[in-house]
């Protein structure tokens, strides 16, 4: 029989607590979406899209953390190479620590600007390391959001510095 290693116990007991982690984000998000206007599907309010992604955020990290708990129940676990947890863990914070900003700048600089700066931010966080690279998507994520919400949805969206 193996022996279950100790960085695999590490590795199991991060992998679990930042499933929580994220549930408790989404469930913070759906909670505090809703002490914004919602509107209807047909007109949203500002804390329509915060309200569905928190509810996602949830149900998603809900279901990794079942599958977690109920996977291989009587086997061992077992990885070919697992991740360092802290270089994992560092990019959990960094997440959500960039995520947590966004949110706090939403109102001052506006959805266009934040838009690009999270999805720059994101994408450097998840190992797109080309500058280049990062900043085309950004700037087409933003612009192609921007279209979508503002100008085809009619979504109102904080303007900010560039007054879009």
């Amino acid at each position: 029989m193996l022996r279950v290693s100790r960085k695999e116990e590490i590795l199991k007991r991060d992998e679990l607590l930042g499933g929580s982690f994220l549930f408790a984000f989404g469930l913070i998000t759906f909670l505090l979406s809703l002490k914004m206007p919602i509107g209807t599907f047909r007109m949203a309010g500002t804390g329509m899209f915060p309200l569905i992604l928190g509810i996602l955020l949830m149900v998603l990290s809900g279901a990794f953390i079942l599958k977690f708990l109920f996977q291989n129940r009587g086997e061992k676990f077992k990885k070919e190479a697992p991740i360092e947890s802290s270089e994992s863990s560092i990019r959990l914070i960094l997440f959500l620590g960039t995520m947590a900003m966004a949110t706090l700048f939403f109102n001052k600089l506006g959805y266009p600007i934040i838009s690009f700066l999270l999805m720059a931010s994101l994408l450097r966080i998840l190992g797109i390391k080309r500058w280049g690279i990062n900043i085309t998507i950004s700037l087409m994520t933003a612009a192609g959001s921007y279209l979508l919400f503002v100008k085809l949805l009619s979504i109102p969206m904080p303007k900010g510095l560039l007054g879009l």
